[in-house]
């Protein structure tokens, strides 16, 4: 279950608690081995540490009874060899403890990796990134920080604060319930925070999420917003986000202003308890005075663990809301795992396929199509008509709501990204140059490719600027790096394209950033490199349909023609009214010869 308010207004959910405990106890169980020996060594650290006291106590009692001086100095080396030992233990319980912390926060940052990359890209696409960055940032840096301090320190606090009560019961259990008594208020205190602190630390954690979309969203629309003067509604949205992160934080602040003065108190009145009864019980010669040394002793151990817990505490609750928030992504749709039957060939079939981005607004109704085998089909149609949307079902990038989308007889559903990428591929005008090296951006299509692929690669989309770069492939590219046009940019995501050597291309406005001229160099050389396999158009200009072997007509939603360019002219439907419209405005599509080889000008059919 999550937080379904949460995951409404950030499209991110957030695990329950029940779920955050489940998660850390598999983490738990990921390093049991290391887990159990931290335990085993914080068991010793304790008991050596409550030695000491118990030894005094003997001394004490020993020097009352006039007992031998050589017994008291055994009894004082002993003492001495369990502080020795307890500082051992404790550093290396600390060093095992620090160890398994990095081990599970090495864990959780690559799961969280993992998560998002597993992510199916429609799902990506509809996340808030500002939430997701905050996730990714704070929410992982937070929950790796308590997992290498705060959690070893408080399990090593939690386990002498349990031993120091018990000890106490032992040596005598009027004087253990005196203490116990003494910690009803901390305990109390305890359970009144626990109770208010993960919602008050989860909206907090929410609160910073909202800022950060805000402040992102801001920034990278600053152009937009100044050429529209929002400025001023930007500046109000910003500072409600900051308004309701202080808020979260002054609710927090609250809580530990209750919490911090009752731990403080709490170290006090359990050894006054014990002193008052102890007192009064030697008094009447019921107890020894050992027994109230040790007791006394044992209860002023608490302070070390008690403090561990209020430094801690707070980033503890913190860290869990993290955490929770952290677990929420695995309840997003994954991508499918491997499908266990392979597609038999490349023929790609639509049916019956109905789609709505939100319920009750169909985008695609009942769309019917086969792209067949090495053909190059455009698809056109008025804006709105769900031309793209086709190309994102094709793409496995949405699922059909009903109907079905098939490759070679197999559910693009039920494809990995991996097969499917072998398959399939969409080019859209969206790219992105990863601050890395050329080389490093390439392989990421073909990871075993060798730079003479790369280099090919390049050149089959006419990027020539890449032979002119200060280090070759080793030139760095990125915002830290070189930087590269928005021409360049594309160029260099085609590549990957081109690596990745997909049967079927989906081409959604893939060259629209190129200017006319490197737009229409491009165009040609991804002709080439795309003869013989399928090309899907999704057409915004028609001179892309005027040289398709076949069009498809997008009206409402619906496919309502299908056919060859002079066929649907011919029929004086949308298709001609839409190229009637076109070409009055333009020049007549150049170079098209249909008794040439093929047909159709190659420069113009992949655009």
């Amino acid at each position: 279950m999550s937080s379904s308010t949460e995951a409404d207004h950030n499209h991110l959910p957030v695990s329950d608690a029940a779920g955050a405990r489940r998660a850390a106890f598999r983490l738990i169980r990921l390093e049991r081995p290391a887990f159990i020996r931290i335990l085993v060594l914080n068991v010793l650290v304790t008991v050596a540490g409550l030695t000491g006291p118990w030894l005094l106590g003997r001394i004490i009692n020993d020097v009352e009874s006039h007992g031998g001086v050589g017994h008291i100095d055994r009894l004082a080396f002993l003492i001495l060899l369990s502080a020795v030992l307890q500082l051992v233990l404790t550093r290396y319980a600390r060093y095992l403890g620090s160890r398994f912390g990095e081990r599970l926060s090495a864990h959780i940052r690559e799961e969280f990796l993992d998560r998002v990359l597993d992510l199916r890209p429609a799902v990506v696409e509809h996340l808030v990134t500002g939430d997701l960055a905050a996730r990714g940032s704070g929410d992982v840096n937070t929950v790796t920080t308590s997992m290498r301090n705060a959690v070893p320190d408080i399990l090593m606090a939690a386990l002498q604060a349990g031993f120091v009560v018990v000890a106490v019961f032992v040596v005598n259990p009027l004087l253990g319930a005196c203490g116990v008594i003494g910690l009803l208020g901390l305990l109390w205190a305890t359970r009144w925070y626990l109770r208010r602190a993960r919602s008050a630390y989860a909206a907090l954690s929410a609160a910073n999420s909202v800022l950060a979309e805000v402040l992102v969203s801001t920034v990278q629309g600053a152009r937009t917003v100044e050429a529209l003067g929002l400025q001023a509604r930007r500046l109000e949205a910003s500072d409600e986000a900051i308004e309701r992160s202080r808020r979260g934080r002054l609710r927090t602040l609250t809580l530990r202003t209750v919490l911090y003065p009752t731990i403080d108190i709490s170290y006090v009145l359990p050894i006054v308890g014990v002193l008052l009864v102890g007192g009064a019980l030697y008094d009447h010669k019921m107890i020894s005075l050992g027994a109230v040394v040790t007791s006394a002793l044992y209860l002023r151990q608490l302070a070390g663990p008690l403090e561990t817990m209020q430094i801690w505490i707070d980033q503890l609750q913190t860290s869990a809301a993290s955490f929770a928030r952290l677990e929420g992504l695995g309840e997003l749709p994954r991508s499918q795992p491997s499908a266990t039957v392979v597609p038999t060939d490349d023929r790609i079939v639509v049916n019956d396929v109905h789609f709505a981005y939100v319920d009750g607004h169909e985008v695609l109704r009942g769309v019917d199509l086969e792209v067949r085998q090495g053909e190059r089909l455009a698809v056109v149609g008025p804006s709105g008509a769900g031309k793209s949307t086709l190309g994102r079902l094709l793409a496995g990038i949405e699922h059909t709501d009903t109907g079905s989308v098939t490759v070679g007889g197999v559910a693009v559903s039920d494809l990995s990204p991996e097969q499917l990428r072998r398959h399939i591929i969409l080019v859209t005008q969206e790219h992105h140059v990863f601050n890395a090296s050329v080389r490093d951006n390439l392989l990421l299509s073909r990871p075993r490719a060798a730079d003479a692929e790369l280099l090919a690669a390049l050149g089959a989309v006419g990027a020539d600027w890449a032979h002119e770069l200060p280090d070759g492939l080793d030139t760095r590219v990125g915002p830290q790096g070189h930087r590269l046009d928005s021409a360049q940019a594309q160029q260099l995501a085609l590549s990957r394209v081109v690596l990745a050597d997909p049967h079927t291309v989906i081409l959604d406005e893939a060259t629209a950033l190129l200017d006319p001229t490197t737009a229409r160099n491009t165009e040609r050389a991804l002709s080439a490199v795309l003869e013989g396999r399928t090309v899907l158009a999704i057409a915004h200009r028609l001179h892309t349909a005027h040289d398709a072997d076949r069009v498809a007509v997008m009206e409402g939603g619906r496919l309502t023609e299908l056919g060859t360019h002079d066929a649907l002219v011919a029929n004086a439907r949308a298709y001609a009214r839409l190229w009637n419209s076109w070409h009055g405005e333009q020049p007549p599509p150049p170079g098209r010869d249909r008794s040439a080889p093929g047909g159709r000008d190659q420069g113009l059919c992949v655009k």
